[in-house]
């Protein structure tokens, strides 16, 4: 195979959505759905959780853009980094929503805000974690510089 050959074939498989893609794919528009529903239901969906409808569109905004630099960044950061910052999001989002659960059940009035806590902080912070992630690339590149290839 000559050396044009063998970049053609790389760019092609670069460039077909693996699983994996599409599974960030549609985490990233479930966040995108969610934060125009915690938008538009501001009010409504913010008086079943307990939360003004302040906090509910700040949520809503920070999905928004997380689910959105999610789909964006799918092609240019690598899976493993999308996957160890999805697990780690959903294991925070599991807790913070027991968590919530807890609360609530026990009476107070903060579970949902707290809940509502983490839909603005954690969209914001795996937005930030990927942006500032090495672009496929240069990881590529890197990882060959340091094979010593």
């Amino acid at each position: 195979m000559t050396q044009t050959q063998t970049q053609t074939r790389r760019r092609a498989v670069a460039t077909a959505l693996t699983g994996r893609m599409v599974g960030v794919i549609a985490d990233g528009v479930v966040k995108v759905l969610l934060g125009s529903a915690f938008i538009v239901g501001a009010a409504r969906i913010g008086h079943l959780l307990g939360a003004p409808a302040w906090l509910m569109v700040v949520s809503g905004v920070a999905l928004l853009l997380g689910g959105g630099i999610e789909i964006r960044y799918v092609r240019s950061r690598a899976m493993r980094t999308f996957t160890r910052l999805m697990v780690a999001y959903d294991s925070g989002w599991a807790l913070v929503t027991l968590a919530g659960l807890l609360m609530t059940w026990q009476g107070t009035g903060a579970g949902g805000e707290i809940w509502l806590g983490y839909q603005v902080a954690a969209p914001i912070a795996l937005a930030v974690s990927l942006v500032a992630a090495a672009p496929v690339r240069a990881a590529a590149d890197s990882h060959a510089r340091d094979s010593g290839r």
